[in-house]
């Protein structure tokens, strides 16, 4: 069986210092993904298709990331199945309290899970706990990832080595 991949959809190449964390993320765990700018308002009908044909060109979960209005995630889950993580962005003068609120308040019926403004590595990281759930070698992945970051945090403890207590 091959592995499914995740599309990562950015409604403009404008997203892509956010996104490209993803990226890492994703390309991390050796996950497959595709990178595309999509619009939900600029390219409706192109979102509406790729949206629709997700899940036979392979596609296990949907990133979107959108600022400002940020539609997208909303719109690309009205048109799938597949689970979407909508990614907010700091687009505006509100500093993506509009995304976040635009992507988070989706009406019942068509979920869209959200994630912090710019929390791309989460987005990413959710998209992979997704996978996981029917992939073992990447559940396992995961659980290292959990042991090397709690490693990580234990040493950056031992070097203050109880330095800053008074």
């Amino acid at each position: 069986m091959t592995a499914k991949k995740v599309a990562v959809i950015m409604g403009s190449d404008s997203d892509y210092p956010v996104v490209k964390k993803a990226e890492a993320v994703l390309a991390s765990f050796g996950v497959p993904f595709e990178t595309r700018v999509i619009s939900a308002h600029r390219t409706p009908a192109r979102a509406s298709e790729f949206a629709l044909a997700a899940r036979a060109g392979g596609f296990g979960v949907i990133v979107a990331a959108a600022g400002k209005a940020a539609h997208l995630a909303g719109f690309l889950a009205a048109h799938t199945t597949l689970p979407v993580v909508g990614l907010p962005l700091k687009a505006s003068a509100l500093e993506g309290l509009d995304a976040l609120l635009a992507t988070v308040q989706m009406p019942a019926g068509i979920p869209v899970a959200t994630v912090a403004i710019d929390g791309a590595e989460n987005a990413a990281l959710l998209a992979v706990q997704i996978l996981a759930v029917s992939d073992s070698a990447l559940a396992e992945k995961l659980q290292k990832h959990r042991v090397d970051m709690a490693e990580s945090v234990a040493q950056k403890d031992a070097a203050f080595g109880g330095s800053r207590v008074q």
